[in-house]
């Protein structure tokens, strides 16, 4: 059952996070990313993309970045109910994930253009290990792709988050002769390493 995990941690009578029963009505529209500030027992960065009604989450241990030569460890988590997508305030002490989650950025995203077939949903590239996105945010922007390490034996999956090369690159301030800025010297797009699609 969709959202049982999440709901199984969570006592609604004390927090205030949506519990993801009053759904509502989307209007069709591109599907929705956002990523959650969330100081708990360490900051973190909850990564969310939107698919098949729910938000399908990660944990991102380090600040996301637009740099293509950094990796970002992303352990996957519960799926969360579409509205935790504008949740922000404090989880209580006691609670699960107890701590402040603020909106670090939003936006929409879809799948990378030019390419056919038509690549696979969310939910069955999640299966496939393999997942190539472009974010229309206010700081994360192009072409993205999340890939799952063949280490099986975590509790949860764990997959790599990466930038791809293209125009939105930028080596990040520690890394400042990783490559140019990618605003001032536009890039070709680079074909992103492919990953077991074991399961």
């Amino acid at each position: 059952m969709p959202l049982q995990e999440y709901r199984a941690q969570r006592n609604f009578d004390e927090t205030r996070e949506p519990s993801g029963k009053d759904r509502g009505q989307r209007l069709p529209t591109e599907p929705i990313f956002v990523i959650q500030e969330h100081h708990a027992s360490h900051l973190h960065y909850d990564f969310r993309l939107e698919s098949d009604g729910v938000l399908k989450s990660w944990a991102v241990p380090k600040e996301p970045t637009l740099d293509p030569t950094v990796k970002r460890l992303a352990i996957q988590v519960e799926d969360h109910p579409l509205d935790y997508a504008t949740f922000e305030g404090t989880i209580p002490r006691g609670q699960y994930g107890a701590g402040t989650v603020t909106i670090w950025d939003h936006g929409t995203f879809e799948s990378p253009s030019g390419q056919e077939p038509a690549l696979p949903s969310v939910s069955e590239a999640i299966d496939a290990g393999h997942i190539e996105f472009v974010l229309h945010g206010k700081k994360l922007q192009g072409k993205f792709v999340l890939i799952r390490m063949k280490d099986r034996a975590k509790a949860r999956p764990q997959w790599l988050l990466i930038k791809m090369k293209d125009e939105f690159a930028q080596a990040s301030p520690s890394n400042p002769g990783a490559h140019s800025r990618g605003r001032t010297q536009p890039k070709l797009p680079q074909e992103a390493p492919k990953a077991s699609t074991s399961t």
